[in-house]
């Protein structure tokens, strides 16, 4: 009797067995049928297919490269290149990054040597020459390593910042860019964190939740950027930053937050900081077919919106979601047509996507459009799904670099239902990763090319801020900024009085910025240059030199809408008088732009009580305007927010003056912005706020009695 049971127990075990084994047998063949395999880079590459004459040549393929998702060449020609081997992996096996310095032996235009630089990285996303080694971002650090024992690997290492956020490798703290102002800019994705820098140990934390980052090497700052980008950053050559967050594929900075955060009072409906610059989001033209998991989770998604009368929409493909590496092409060997483009890839749609930028006469941003060619397509795309176009880069040589992690998925598993997981392999592609040379198809044959910028003279390096390659002008720069030789800087001042590329007085500005050898003398004649973009930045390094105001109050009427608006948010640093008079007239120039509106309200003048009287003197309040009713209500509530007794006691006065008690609408908004304010300022008690919110409720019924009771509750 035991025997049977004993038998029968185990039949149906292994019976059992069996039936988890057919079930695990075709759900294996079922995820191999699901997803397509992997092609060597001869037979990927032949499956580009690029809108104009171009096309893609290897540069380096594995074993040489893995997971690539940035590459830097410093002031030699050397390419160091970040792979993030530890990518979409679970925390017990991250800290397997490294940075490979590739070397083309045999100047075949192939790297056939790869020499680790740094290992037992976790996450690391990013890197930037720096004083003969390597600035790498890898969250929680930005960390400086060099090699000081001439091996090749690094043997000093310094983590200057600290603190960022590290719990996403697709929002972390990356893309290190060097920009003409000589600041170094940074990605952070908003990531809440606490920053602390090594080198000012006793400086207060920085709190950089919401914000990208930036700071200075050779000053020792680091702050706040206006942000938030994730994975792509483009810097042009007046340094207007451009960058990249998944759906949204490029964006431009158009207010510094250092304007913005300057009025603590400045209400966050007044801190307009970017815009999406895009004509044609969020479209793209894929070719490769849609993944079965980004289909199905997609049919699931939008059931559950129709099953919810929800007025939302997925789309599977054709659509930006995985934009990165947004790069701007500064190099010499496309035609000029190409120069300034940014090019962007698309992790999920297989694809390259170029934005060529176009001066707006009406707003103080670029245009963002498709190119002729590219009206139905991209600049290139691929059929072959594995193809991960991670980041870009420009060489030395002036040509485009693309980055290709090359793996089946590339996903975060967190944002995919754990049935259709179990159909995917994580892990395929963890071997593999490429980098590719876009050239024209009628390029020369190529040839190396070795800058030995670093053992060049400094004289040599302000000669090479000539360069058309933006690659050796922007890397001599650096290496100026880094030496600190003030032995030339008068060449550099004739560099920046007679050359006549407007680049190329940029540069030589900053350099001597970078050297502390402006003067107001120099800043006022880049005040007055034939170039906008130098004007601009002009007006920026004009905030430093009193004797510069009367200058820059004129570009407040400059033909470029760039200039006048610099110059707007620059006159905001200045206390002197004059400057709410310049606003006044900015206002009636500019109003009805709400960027200029905030431009003026961001300083402590132009959102004075004193401006208000200005503009009362000039007729402002004559007509009612919809931009005019806007302005007068924030100014009225930073004044209430700032709750100084003269101020407030102001306002409320002249609400009562005809100019404004003749209009329902001046009173209107004037009451609602101080009540606003007020109720934002400190002290403020519970039965005070109460009273508050009820005079709030008669502004636009009865005004002259909110009036009224305001007036009486602010004397009490």
């Amino acid at each position: 009797m035991q025997l049977k049971i004993k038998y029968n127990i185990l039949k149906k075990y292994f019976s059992i067995s069996k039936q988890l084994l057919i079930i695990l047998l075709l759900a294996s063949c079922k995820s191999e049928s699901l997803y397509e395999g992997p092609l060597s880079p001869e037979e990927s590459i032949k499956t580009f297919q690029f809108a104009d004459n171009f096309k893609a040549e290897i540069f380096a393929a594995e074993p040489l490269v893995i997971d690539p998702v940035a590459m830097q060449y410093d002031g030699d020609g050397n390419a160091y290149v970040v792979g993030m081997l530890d990518a979409y992996k679970p925390d017990a096996v991250k800290g397997k990054g490294e940075i490979v310095l590739l070397k083309d032996t045999n100047d075949d235009g192939q790297a056939d040597t790869s020499t680790v630089f740094i290992d037992g990285l976790r996450e690391a996303t990013s890197i930037l020459p720096w004083k003969g080694g390597l600035l790498v971002c890898a969250a929680p650090n930005i960390t400086y390593y060099k090699d000081t024992d001439g091996d090749g690997r690094s043997d000093f290492k310094e983590i200057l910042f600290t603190g960022f956020f590290n719990k996403n490798e697709e929002a972390q703290i990356t893309n290190l860019r060097f920009g003409v102002d000589n600041w170094i800019y940074a990605n952070n994705a908003g990531q809440a964190g606490e920053i602390s820098f090594s080198r000012k140990p006793n400086a207060p934390k920085l709190n950089i939740q919401g914000a990208d980052f930036r700071f200075r090497l050779d000053r020792n700052q680091f702050e706040r950027s206006t942000g938030p980008g994730q994975f792509g950053l483009a810097i042009d050559d007046w340094g207007h930053r451009f960058f990249t967050a998944n759906s949204l594929h490029i964006r431009e900075v158009v207010v510094p937050m250092r304007y913005l955060e300057r009025n603590p009072f400045l209400p966050s409906s007044a801190k307009l900081s970017n815009q999406n610059i895009s004509d044609h989001d969020p479209l793209m033209n894929q070719l490769s077919e849609t993944p079965y998991w980004r289909q199905e989770r997609t049919n699931r998604r939008n059931k559950n919106y129709q099953e919810n009368n929800l007025d939302r929409v997925e789309y599977a493909r054709d659509h930006f979601t995985g934009a990165s590496g947004g790069t701007y092409y500064g190099g010499d060997k496309f035609s000029k047509t190409y120069y300034g483009n940014i090019f962007t890839g698309d992790v999920a749609g297989n694809l390259v996507h170029r934005d060529i930028l176009e001066v707006v006469d009406s707003v103080p941003y670029s245009a963002a459009k498709r190119g002729a060619n590219e009206k139905d397509n991209e600049f290139m795309a691929t059929t072959d799904s594995w193809f991960r176009p991670s980041n870009l880069s420009v060489g030395p040589d002036g040509y485009l670099y693309l980055m290709d992690m090359y793996r089946q998925h590339i996903e975060t598993p967190m944002s995919i239902p754990e049935d259709l997981q179990e159909t995917m392999d994580f892990d395929a592609g963890n071997t593999y990763g490429r980098i590719y040379r876009i050239v024209p198809t009628d390029a020369a044959p190529y040839k190396a090319v070795y800058p030995n910028l670093t053992k060049a003279t400094s004289s040599a390096l302000v000669k090479t801020l000539t360069h058309e390659n933006r690659w050796w002008n922007r890397t001599a720069q650096r290496l100026l900024l880094e030496r600190q030789d003030k032995s030339v800087v008068p060449e550099v001042k004739t560099l920046f009085a007679q050359n006549e590329n407007p680049k190329v007085r940029l540069n030589a500005l900053y350099v001597l910025e970078g050297m502390d050898a402006l003067d107001a003398t120099i800043v006022n004649t880049a005040l007055q240059d034939s170039s906008s973009g130098v004007r601009e930045n002009a007006a920026i390094l004009a905030e430093r030199f009193p004797e510069c105001l009367a200058q820059l109050q004129e570009l407040i009427s400059d033909t470029s809408i760039r200039v006048a608006f610099q110059a707007t948010l620059s006159l905001g640093e200045f206390k002197d008088a004059s400057v709410i008079n310049t606003l006044t007239k900015t206002l009636q120039l500019h109003g009805q732009s709400s960027w200029f509106r905030t431009a003026v309200l961001s300083s402590e003048v132009g959102s004075s009580v004193d401006l208000i009287k200005t503009l009362d003197k000039n007729s402002f309040f004559k007509e009612t305007a919809s931009w005019k009713l806007d302005f007068f209500e924030t100014c009225s509530q930073i004044i209430g927010a700032r709750n100084t007794k003269n101020e407030v006691s102001t306002i409320l006065n002249m609400l009562s003056k005809p100019t404004l008690s003749n209009s329902i609408e001046w009173q209107s908004v004037g009451i609602k912005g101080l009540v606003k304010g007020l109720k934002n300022s400190k002290d403020i008690d519970d039965s005070i706020q109460e009273k508050l919110k009820i005079i709030a409720a008669k502004a636009d019924s009865n005004p002259s009695q909110a009036l009224e009771d305001l007036k009486d509750l602010y004397a009490n």
